[in-house]
């Protein structure tokens, strides 16, 4: 078993805590945030320790760490929390659930974590600190950059490539051969047709509502 420290004390750092215990031979040993984010001192049974002086309990030397935070601020809050502790020696664990196919063509970077029921095609590359929620594909020759977050059942056709820090919603949609810039919000049910540059924001027109409630309706 390795002792690994799961940063952050949100819903998804609950999750992450999880799948690391029944999947990986990692042993969650605690949680961890910064000072000015720390409300307890106890989550989920286990403790927690303040970034800033994570090394007083769990040294480098002994531990891994995986970075659970989400998405805001086009994921820069999360980058800056694992360059700070890469900077200070720490090794980060990445998960990727048995159920993804791996081909000896993919490429994946550290603090990475790849939920179940996503097609990773081959010759994919996926950067540092980026998160793929369930029930994706990822066409082949695709590269996803660093700082990345895709929701679920995104459809990245063969040969894009998505820049540092965009998020990509639910259900959104890239024509293969595109260049994605950094920093886009890609909204839930988008189609992309073509390149898109650095922080451009895709967002598609909500369902409207029917005139008439439910129950006047012949149905």
């Amino acid at each position: 078993m390795k002792d690994l420290v799961v940063v952050g004390t949100s819903l998804f750092a609950e999750v992450v805590r999880d799948y690391f215990h029944e999947y990986t031979d990692y042993r969650v040993c605690a949680f961890s945030c910064h000072e000015k984010h720390k409300d307890q001192e106890e989550f989920c049974g286990m403790p927690v320790v303040t970034i800033e002086t994570l090394e007083q309990h769990y040294h480098p030397d002994k531990v891994a760490v995986f970075v659970a935070i989400g998405y805001r601020k086009m994921n820069k809050i999360r980058q800056a929390t694992y360059e700070e502790l890469k900077a200070r020696g720490y090794s980060f664990a990445t998960f990727i659930a048995p159920s993804v196919k791996i081909w000896s063509s993919n490429r994946f970077g550290e603090n990475v974590f790849i939920f179940e029921n996503n097609v990773i095609q081959p010759y994919v590359s996926i950067g540092d600190n980026t998160v793929l929620w369930s029930g994706n594909h990822i066409g082949h020759h695709s590269t996803i950059g660093n700082h990345c977050f895709i929701s679920s059942h995104v459809v990245v056709s063969g040969s894009c490539r998505i820049g540092d820090n965009c998020f990509l919603g639910v259900n959104s949609t890239l024509h293969d051969g595109l260049t994605i810039g950094p920093e886009n919000l890609i909204g839930a049910g988008a189609i992309i047709a073509r390149d898109t540059r650095a922080r451009e924001v895709y967002v598609p027109n909500a369902t409207k509502v029917f005139p008439k409630p439910s129950d006047q309706l012949e149905f």
